[in-house]
């Protein structure tokens, strides 16, 4: 069972091969959704688009709409 599209969660929750919208905190502590849905395949976060391992280390998810 999901949450509702607009609620967010700690990434540590994050489900696995599902896409996600994800926030992540820039260089100045201001936390900023991503523009492109993302996954997680393991411990590691994917552009869902291209599958290339993006690099990120998301703080919270939701379903991406």
């Amino acid at each position: 069972m999901y949450p509702s599209p607009t609620e967010w969660l700690p990434a540590s929750l994050a489900p696995a091969d599902t896409d996600l919208e994800v926030c992540v905190l820039t260089l100045d502590n201001m936390v900023h959704a991503l523009s492109f849905p993302c996954h997680k395949v393991g411990t590691e976060w994917v552009d869902a688009s291209g599958q290339t391992q993006s690099g990120i280390e998301p703080t919270h998810w939701r379903r991406w709409s």
